[in-house]
């Protein structure tokens, strides 16, 4: 992964660790003041709640453990962590992050389209090989 998204994964695991956790203990310990713990369904909402941040914490740790930083700039080739601009044979044009972490506007490095731009430049037309057909994708833009 690149250092900013090193950075990104990093403060949005301090948030869930600082401000988000304190929230969930908080509702937690106002509901357990309620009485009878039993039949106390503003308790159990708050101990399930808790699970969901728990969670993503745990992957967001893994995650920074055990990531390597590329570096910044694509020395013209595609690379992950570079933002390419792709357009298909019938003319659609796709800004799309290389990354293996996901999210909107990204493809894996192992994906169909990732595969097929990893390691070229820019005017270069790939083949995909995708599950739904292959199609031929023209490299129009790289950046880091």
């Amino acid at each position: 992964m690149t250092r900013e998204q090193h950075e990104r994964l990093a403060a949005e695991l301090a948030e869930l660790e600082g401000p988000k956790r304190t929230e969930v203990v908080e509702a937690i310990s106002v509901a357990r003041s309620h009485g009878d713990l039993s039949e106390n369904f503003e308790y159990h909402a708050a101990k399930n709640e808790q699970g969901l941040p728990e969670r993503r914490i745990k992957i967001l740790r893994s995650r920074l453990e055990e990531a390597i930083l590329v570096e910044d700039g694509t020395g013209g080739v595609v690379s992950t962590g570079s933002r390419i601009v792709v357009v298909d044979e019938s003319g659609e044009r796709m800004e799309i992050e290389i990354s293996a972490l996901g999210g909107p506007g990204t493809v894996s490095p192992s994906s169909p389209l990732g595969a097929a731009v990893m390691g070229k430049k820019a005017g270069e037309t790939v083949a995909v090989e995708a599950p739904s057909g292959a199609w031929r994708a023209t490299i129009l833009e790289i950046s880091s």
